[in-house]
């Protein structure tokens, strides 16, 4: 189906207005120490926190930014808290993707009106930064989407958070790409359907076992966005092969549906890389073959294919030009969570050309965990 096609059948839901994503929430076990990992080995400032020393006495947050990027790392301050149940059930993980929004009460009435099941109903928070507004709802597994207004607000991050300028060492970090999500088997169907209705999002690609296999597991992707495109969505689920799928291993462990990996972009991949590998962060490798051939399949590029081999990174290309891309090892000891680095230059695919690779990748970081 093409998009155009998708677009003239979704034409009768009006699209929520998304401008783009405005934070990602973490629950951990930690949120001072999750915060030091991402400031020393990512290169975030720290830019706000709430916690006991702020008058909140159930949980303590750290807000982290990298240009575009807004982590938000939680946990739990109490043997009850309902994040310290989170954590137990899945390890540390994305519990919350903020939408910025320019009318968050339309936004959560016209999902709510559609279908979604209310998290949070509208409310707004004010201090002498100004006036925020937020409301959420509910995704796959036990993950919230939350709509974000703050075209009032002039504050660090949100009222009840006090800033704070501790200054990272940058990466080259810009904006997230896209954000994917795994669900079970047999679900990806139903959460298309409820991307499309409650949000008026299509299916922006689509990714068959054929397209996505290797020699033992494979697995089925559709890609939901909104028509900007400053939202993409991929939702990932297992599909029947001679092994445990990278996607049932992410499911066996987090125990639900989740946020599988963050794809973040850069300008620099290479310097970029360079510094994230400096700072001890693990990526997958593949193969010299790979490179071998390189040229052959992806045709003339501007870098080095020697610094990408040293680095790890992959290439591929489209009609519109090409992208580098490169996977961290899962960043949790639990093998759910795991970030993507991309470069685009003129392509805005997801580099279909490095499925094979990058699942073969996988596969080895499966099995000497005895998963595959």
């Amino acid at each position: 189906m093409t998009r155009e096609t998708v677009e003239k059948a979704s034409a009768t839901i009006e699209e929520i207005a998304i401008e783009g994503f405005d934070f990602i929430e973490f629950y951990v076990g930690n949120a001072k120490q999750a915060a030091y990992y991402y400031h020393k080995g990512f290169g975030f400032d720290i830019v706000g926190y709430k916690g006991l020393e702020t008058g909140c006495r159930d949980k303590a947050s750290y807000v982290l930014r990298q240009k575009n990027v807004n982590l938000v790392l939680t946990t739990g301050l109490t043997a009850d808290s309902e994040i310290g149940q989170h954590v137990l059930r899945h390890g540390d993980g994305v519990k919350n993707m903020g939408f910025r929004v320019k009318d968050c009460q339309k936004a959560y009435e016209t999902a709510i009106s559609r279908g979604a099941e209310s998290i949070q109903a509208p409310q707004m928070q004010e201090d002498e930064n100004g006036r925020f507004y937020s409301a959420s709802i509910s995704t796959y597994g036990d993950t919230i989407h939350t709509f974000v207004q703050r075209n009032e607000y002039n504050g660090a991050f949100a009222p009840g958070y006090k800033s704070i300028d501790k200054k990272g060492d940058s990466t080259g970090l810009l904006i997230v790409d896209h954000i994917v999500g795994n669900v079970e088997t047999t679900r990806m169907e139903y959460w298309v359907d409820y991307y499309q209705k409650i949000f008026g999002f299509y299916v922006y690609q689509y990714f068959d076992a054929k397209d996505i296999s290797t020699q033992y597991s494979a697995l089925v992707s559709k890609v939901m966005a909104n028509k900007a495109g400053s939202i993409k969505l991929p939702i990932n689920e297992p599909a029947p092969a001679a092994r445990k799928s990278q996607i049932q291993e992410y499911l066996d462990y987090y125990t639900a549906g989740g946020v599988q990996h963050i794809a973040i972009s850069t300008a620099d991949i290479i310097k970029t890389v360079g510094e994230l590998h400096a700072r001890g962060i693990e990526f997958l490798t593949v193969p010299r073959a790979y490179y071998d051939a390189l040229t052959e399949r992806v045709g003339k590029i501007d870098e080095d294919i020697e610094e990408l081999y040293k680095l790890g990174i992959l290439v591929d290309r489209e009609s519109d030009g090409y992208l580098l891309q490169i996977f961290t090892k899962p960043v949790e000891d639990r093998p759910t969570l795991f970030f993507e680095i991309i470069q685009r230059k003129g392509a805005k695919g997801f580099g279909k050309g490095n499925f094979k690779a990058l699942f073969e990748s996988i596969e080895r970081e499966q099995a000497e965990r005895g998963n595959l």
